[in-house]
């Protein structure tokens, strides 16, 4: 069984990656444990996501498992430059925790375009479970005329007053990210949301290679 780190960026992350993504990886010989950014140098942890303490992290983590991924949001990513994509950014990251871990490291930096929210689009319906019964319907298609805007989930936009997190408390004003999201995660499950948003498939399936032999 192969020993991967996930440094996340807050509870959500880590209740997804505990509820979600653990199962199906260690059917196929990776055992994922989620810690809290932060955590990993004896912090309070989470929050606060930047270059310089993800990278920090993910070196640090580097030396007691096997590989060293991360689950974090692109939006709000602190030390980014402001033309920088996403990918040029897990290419900065990945270069430098190669150049700063021991032997080079085993890292696949993960950033999630644009927040953790942006995977619930996936399914829009699984939304039913936290709506509440007063304007369900209203509720449910604001969030269905969001996602048809868009050509997958990760599609949908970081502007501060657009974000997936900001549209969804724009439907749903009780949404709680941290109690109400890995719920409808869980609801969607991680095959449709692998089918919707084609970065996040990706990475999941470097994870999945990590466990097949050589």
């Amino acid at each position: 069984m192969r020993r991967l780190a996930v440094s996340v960026e807050g509870q959500t992350e880590e209740e997804f990656v505990n509820a979600v993504l653990s199962k199906h990886l260690r059917a196929v010989g990776v055992a994922p444990t989620p810690i809290l950014l932060g955590g990993a140098r004896g912090g309070v942890g989470g929050g606060d996501v930047g270059v310089e303490r993800l990278i920090s992290d993910m070196v640090h983590l580097c030396r007691s498992f096997d590989t060293v991924t991360s689950l974090v949001d692109f939006y709000g990513f602190f030390g980014r430059e402001e033309s920088e994509t996403v990918e040029e950014l897990e290419g900065r990251l990945i270069q430098r925790v190669r150049e700063e871990a021991p032997d080079g490291g085993n890292a696949i930096p993960y950033v999630q375009k644009y927040e953790f929210e942006g995977l619930l689009f996936s399914d829009v319906e699984a939304f039913r479970a936290v709506t509440g019964t007063r304007e369900r319907e209203r509720r449910i298609d604001v969030l269905r005329e969001v996602r048809a805007r868009f050509p997958t989930p990760e599609d949908i936009d970081d502007n501060p007053h657009t974000t997936p997190a900001k549209r969804i408390v724009d439907a749903i004003p009780h949404y709680r990210k941290r109690v109400h999201g890995p719920r409808v995660a869980k609801r969607i499950g991680l095959a449709k949301i692998r089918r919707q948003c084609p970065r996040f498939d990706e990475w999941v399936r470097r994870l999945e290679a990590l466990g097949r032999p050589v």
